[in-house]
């Protein structure tokens, strides 16, 4: 299913390091056609209304945004800690060595706010999930994620459906 997408996602074996094999979505977003119907079938996926759609940092914001005009829905932008301006409420979350931070504007969404989590890629889950995290923290109601490529062998859909989330993506890839 979605063959015509994931005939648009390059391979790069090797890839930041060896045995990766990176899932490059840049040759998608280069295609209008393929864009589009990245975006269209996302929509199609999303369950009930949604208030705004909350994208992860960076490759997120490009199809969050995107995917947020179609619903008729705000744009959230989970970014870095540091990069927001004004108040934030931040969200710790664990790395292969290591934590990292991200953050939302304090005053970013409304209690109640019915939110769809939007990144590129699904593969450990470990931003994703703490994305969930600090957006009930902040009130909202976070039920469902969209993703163009899930990594599944990494476990990151699983947790996330752990979590109490419903995971949508387009295509999946074997390996890392």
């Amino acid at each position: 299913m979605n063959d015509d997408i994931r005939q648009r996602i390059r391979t790069i074996p090797d890839f930041p390091k060896p045995g990766i094999m990176f899932r490059d979505i840049t040759t998608l977003l280069l295609d209008a056609e393929g864009l589009k119907l990245t975006i269209d079938r996302m929509a199609e996926a999303v369950d009930g209304p949604v208030d705004l759609v909350a994208g992860i940092e960076a490759r997120g914001f490009l199809f969050g945004a995107a995917l947020a005009v179609k619903l008729g829905a705000g744009m959230l932008l989970v970014r870095k800690d540091g990069k927001l301006p004004g108040a934030t409420i931040a969200e710790d979350y664990a790395l292969e060595y290591g934590t990292d931070r991200i953050a939302i504007h304090a005053d970013a969404l409304a209690p109640g706010a019915r939110v769809l989590l939007v990144d590129d890629l699904i593969a450990t889950g470990g931003t994703a999930r703490a994305a969930v995290r600090l957006l009930r923290k902040a009130g909202a109601e976070v039920t469902q994620a969209s993703f163009v490529v899930d990594l599944p062998e990494l476990g990151g859909a699983e947790a996330l459906r752990g979590d109490g989330i419903h995971v949508h993506s387009l295509v999946a890839f074997d390996g890392h």
